[in-house]
């Protein structure tokens, strides 16, 4: 196959279909998610045989258990797939709203209208279930998309772009609104991140090492995180019950994901009597926990804590802790070592909460509230295709608006500018 002629013709098409995309109702774009889960519902055992192909083979190629497990496409998961598109086609639909209208001197009417980005190229690792998500955002969104998965998961993200099309050609939208990259040669991916005249944002979702390469190569811009080195900081007015459950919520819930805990800061005035506490809970949750030289003084036995620690995104039941002199202590590590994903405060103290809110530099800021709850679905967004830590554009979890754009509408009644 010639990669780059192949992609050159996937964008090519995107390109198109995104303007049939951008026009249609949203009545259209309800009715082809819809159908899609019709499809799914009735090529059950055709996805389940297409990702038995690609279990058998990832056994082969050496994948491990937790990889494997991301690659299985269980019932269940197939029933999260159909109930996700219903609850995509339920979501209000951002295009075409316009804000922020106001008269100006002149007399005509200046607002905002929400439109669609393009097309989005989206580059993603095992789950085939992200197919469908990604899928069904963009199209919400009026976006064409062009998908590119991980190659341990072609047989089974093949069959579920076979349901794709047939729920766009039963909505009357073209097939090629989404398309799903047929092969596995890995030049794809380095096509599709430079196609600027066809692909108007990239979406990458997957291992530190795929986002630093796309981040570095691409073309096109990127909407992305790399790492989620999240932060709790313990005030010295803190409710103590709320910051047990908090810290421990914030490490624990799970441990493989961009927002939980990673390093927790404790002010030194409560330090010794709320670190043993936090031991306890986190020792019999099964928590490593390596520590600053002042932590290790209060919990003897513990890891000493290196300067790696400080930026480490564990995704696993270690936990770094340090004990600070204070709020401006605890905005300083946050803003130096923090990768701008999720940081939250424990206080009772109205004015230092707002200082926090105000001088830390991420994403999402919270205040008395465990860093898992950033995430689409919390933040009230129905879905997310990812989380930014990006200034422009989008920042924090993306969902239906961080897919679209804005552009100034005027009206007027025969005005002419004098």
């Amino acid at each position: 196959m010639d990669v780059a002629a192949y992609m050159a013709e996937l964008g090519q098409q995107a390109r198109a279909a995104s303007r049939e995309i951008a026009r249609s109702s949203t009545a259209i774009r309800n009715q082809a998610l819809l159908a899609t889960a019709e499809a799914l519902d009735e090529a059950r055992t055709a996805l389940a045989d297409a990702n038995r192909k690609d279990l058998e083979n990832g056994r082969e190629n050496g994948l491990d258990s937790a990889m494997l497990d991301r690659l299985e496409l269980t019932p269940e998961r197939i029933d999260t797939m159909i109930e996700g598109l219903r609850q995509v086609a339920a979501l209000p639909d951002p295009i075409g709203v316009i804000t922020d209208m106001t008269y100006r001197p002149s007399g005509i009417q200046v607002g905002k209208m929400r439109v669609p980005l393009g097309v989005i190229g989206i580059i993603y690792e095992s789950r085939p279930n992200v197919t469908v998500e990604a899928a069904s955002l963009c199209l919400k969104s009026g976006n064409a998309t062009i998908l590119r998965g991980g190659s341990e998961a072609i047989h089974s993200n093949q069959a579920i772009a076979g349901c794709l099309r047939q729920g766009l050609a039963e909505a009357g939208l073209p097939e090629t609104a989404v398309q799903v990259v047929k092969t596995t040669d890995r030049a794809a991916v380095g096509e599709l991140i430079t196609m600027p005249d066809y692909v108007d944002v990239i979406v990458p979702r997957g291992g530190k090492g795929l986002i630093e390469r796309i981040s570095r190569d691409a073309r096109v811009p990127v909407i992305k995180h790399l790492d989620g080195v999240c932060h709790v900081y313990i005030d010295s007015h803190a409710d103590p019950e709320k910051a047990l459950n908090i810290a421990v919520n914030a490490k624990t819930h799970r441990y493989g994901t961009c927002n939980t805990m990673e390093t927790l800061l404790v002010d030194q005035e409560i330090a010794e009597d709320m670190l043993p506490l936090l031991a306890e809970q986190f020792r019999a949750k099964g928590v490593e926990l390596r520590g600053c030289e002042r932590t290790v003084k209060v919990l003897k036995g513990i890891t000493e804590a290196t300067e790696e620690d400080w930026h480490a995104e564990y995704l696993a039941p270690v936990l770094a802790v340090r004990v600070v002199d204070g709020l401006d202590a605890a905005i300083a590590h946050i803003n130096h070592y923090s990768s701008q994903h999720t940081d939250s405060i424990v206080t009772e103290n109205y004015t230092r909460a707002r200082r926090f809110l105000t001088e830390v530099d991420s994403s999402s800021v919270m205040i008395n509230a465990s860093t898992r709850f950033a995430d689409g679905f919390e933040y009230g967004l129905g879905a997310e295709i990812g989380i930014s830590t990006d200034k422009i554009h989008a920042r924090g979890p993306v969902g239906l608006e961080g897919l679209t754009s804005q552009k100034y509408v005027v009206f007027g009644d025969g005005h002419v500018r004098a």
